[in-house]
């Protein structure tokens, strides 16, 4: 299995206080704790997470 390339948002603070995601992997979005990088890791489909941000963005 390929190792995920997680990446944390340009919006987050320095204090590490935010998910990191990673989507170098065809066909598996993965998502964690930036504070607990060796914690658990989430894992969606893309179509789920790319559901989730257009529903992100359409919130007031």
């Amino acid at each position: 299995m390929t190792e995920f390339c997680f990446c944390k948002s340009s919006y987050s603070a320095t204090s590490s206080e935010c998910v990191e995601v990673a989507r170098n992997v065809s066909s598996t979005v993965a998502v964690r704790d930036s504070k607990r990088p060796s914690g658990p890791t989430l894992t969606v489909a893309p179509a789920a997470w790319n559901a989730f941000q257009a529903e992100l963005r359409r919130q007031p």
